[in-house]
């Protein structure tokens, strides 16, 4: 068995941005007569899940229940804070050698997609800015599904379009590289039976070593030859094992 494809997050993963969506929600909560977010609660309630979820578990979190047709409005003006910030910067804070980790997957002919928590508008806003979009056959996002991670069903539905996409490939979910950088992220990953790498972009190594299949300090470490043996292995193992209890 080897990595047929590779489906990244977005936030975190190829875009350096938790601190603007930290300082948007804060913003929210302001205008919504409460105080900013307290230390810890913007990873508790926030970070890895779409603005739908990150939003309404923040607010609920201050005895604030709102109708969804009012929070859609909330994510609506977030989504468009967000691009008034992201054009108003020089560069767009793109993670180090993003686009060389990308062509060399794409030379080992592997079909990549996004599945992200971020607006669709927010995702290809980067994404052609810096040049990137031209890499992703698949972007999953988080106005196409407001089930959040760790939910699997962002990650299903992206393996379900790259399947349409390359019939032939015949993808399975245990032939999936998940590339995440958050413990929700993660746990939808391995929810979805796929393997999971995560990138300790924001949480410490140490932490996601517990959660996560393999870990790494930045994307240029991921050994992909090297997954590809290890998963072999375990399946050669596994088919021993079962012709050894049959």
């Amino acid at each position: 068995m080897s990595i047929k494809a590779v489906l990244f997050d977005f936030n975190g993963v190829i875009i350096k941005d938790e601190k603007i969506h930290q300082q948007l929600i804060d913003e929210l909560l302001i205008e919504e007569n409460l105080q900013p977010s307290r230390p810890g609660e913007y990873q508790r309630y926030c970070l890895g899940r779409n603005d739908y979820s990150a939003i309404k578990n923040i607010l609920e979190a201050r005895g604030r229940f709102v109708q969804d047709e009012y929070l859609d409005k909330l994510v609506k003006k977030k989504g468009k804070l967000y691009l008034q910030i992201l054009s108003t910067l020089e560069t767009i804070p793109i993670f180090e050698k993003v686009e060389e980790f990308l062509q060399s997957l794409q030379a080992k002919n592997l079909p990549l997609a996004i599945v992200s928590g971020a607006l669709k508008q927010d995702i290809e806003y980067v994404l052609e800015k810096t040049n990137l979009k031209q890499y992703f056959s698949v972007i999953v996002s988080g106005d196409e599904i407001k089930t959040s991670k760790p939910s699997p069903e962002g990650y299903l539905l992206a393996l379900t379009k790259l399947n349409e996409i390359y019939p032939l490939l015949a993808i399975k979910p245990q032939q999936c590289l998940v590339i995440e950088d958050t413990l929700v992220g993660i746990a939808s990953g391995k929810n979805a039976g796929m393997t999971v790498i995560a990138v300790a972009n924001t949480y410490p190594l140490h932490i996601l070593q517990r959660h996560a299949h393999w870990c790494v300090d930045r994307l240029s470490q991921i050994d992909l030859d090297q997954i590809n043996q290890v998963l072999a292995k375990k399946l050669t193992e596994s088919a021993i094992i079962e012709q050894q209890t049959e």
